[in-house]
């Protein structure tokens, strides 16, 4: 019998080396320890034998199994090792670096454009109430912006306010002049809503750059010079400004500004319509009314104000005719404004 359990280990600890797989390792597990084993067949007869030989059995029975199952956990533990172990010559595939979206890297450099000229950057909430989206821009309740057809107003309940998501990125000017003592410069990027229906040019949400100075005795030459700074910086130093009258109720007076498009040098081409100029911003000086708004007094001080769509711009530096495609994360897209 110590015969028989002795042959039995050796031909198991020889056939345990030999195994390549987890899959033929298994197999082998059934052979010495599954039920028709000659290790499970030796228990039954157990009970069988005499008295006095029961107990050499039973040792030689349960060292056998524990030979064995230490041999099947060693060797499992190997071929695990061995599958997972990283093939250092097997050819590697490329990682793809992740990179800023287009309108990202926009918007960073326009505001480190105005940073260097003293700018501030700061960023405004994007819930916000009629007051700061309206009443203190001196937009009047029956002007069409307030229309829930052109804004998104927000089931939130309150007795003072309605809520919506901002439609432009100016309530950010009426909170901080309210926080801050004039003098003031900053710009403010962010998210505005606008229920808009998709199409090439429109997006129900988009991109404005809000940005306005504050202080004694600022003039329109003024906002001229920062505008000239600004887009000579973003396109070419050979662009040129054009100021056309405009109305908006929170600047008087108001303009909105051309480029001399700086595709065709004032020519006339296809992205310019033939005209030689691209529209690009709105701007004007901040409005009395506002300013009183802020508790700032008009007759101590003035400021200009500016704003600007930051995918009308990006389109244009980019050469890009259609505003879905910064929505549509297609890599094939997104790939070609990596970073230099």
């Amino acid at each position: 019998m110590q015969e028989d359990f002795q042959k039995l280990k050796q031909t198991a600890e020889r056939d345990f080396r030999k195994v390549q797989t987890l899959e033929e390792l298994e197999a082998l597990k059934v052979k010495f320890l599954g039920r028709n084993s000659f290790l499970a067949q030796f228990s039954k007869k157990i009970p069988l034998l005499e008295p006095s030989l029961r107990p050499q059995a039973g040792r030689l029975l349960n060292e056998a199994k524990s030979f064995i199952t230490a041999l099947w956990q060693e060797r499992k533990k190997e071929l695990n090792l061995q599958q997972d172990k990283i093939d250092l010559s097997f050819p590697s595939y490329s990682l793809r670096r992740a990179k800023l979206h287009p309108l990202t890297l926009v918007i960073r450099e326009i505001c480190s454009i105005f940073e260097r000229i003293g700018f501030e950057i700061q960023e405004g909430r994007e819930i916000e109430d009629e007051w700061h989206n309206f009443t203190a821009l001196n937009i009047p309740l029956e002007h069409p912006s307030r229309d829930a057809f052109d804004t998104f107003y927000l089931n939130i309940p309150s007795k003072r306010y309605k809520y919506l998501l901002r439609s432009h990125t100016s309530p950010s000017q009426i909170r901080l002049m309210r926080k801050r003592k004039p003098p003031l410069a900053f710009v403010v990027p962010g998210r505005v809503y606008r229920p808009d229906n998709m199409d090439a040019s429109h997006s129900f949400m988009f991109h404005q750059i809000e940005g306005f100075a504050v202080d004694k005795d600022i003039n329109f030459s003024h906002l001229k010079g920062v505008l000239a700074y600004f887009v000579q910086n973003l396109f070419s130093s050979e662009v040129k400004l054009r100021f056309r009258p405009h109305f908006f109720p929170f600047t008087e007076p108001s303009a909105e500004v051309d480029i001399s498009c700086f595709i065709c040098k004032g020519k006339g081409c296809s992205v310019c319509k033939k005209s030689g100029w691209l529209e690009i911003l709105g701007c004007g000086m901040i409005h009395p009314e506002v300013l009183s708004s802020c508790g700032i007094s008009p007759k101590k001080y003035q400021g200009f104000a500016f704003g600007m769509g930051v995918e009308r711009i990006t389109m244009l530096k980019y050469r890009i005719n259609d505003i879905r495609l910064f929505f549509e994360n297609d890599l094939r897209f997104l790939e070609q404004f990596y970073e230099v």
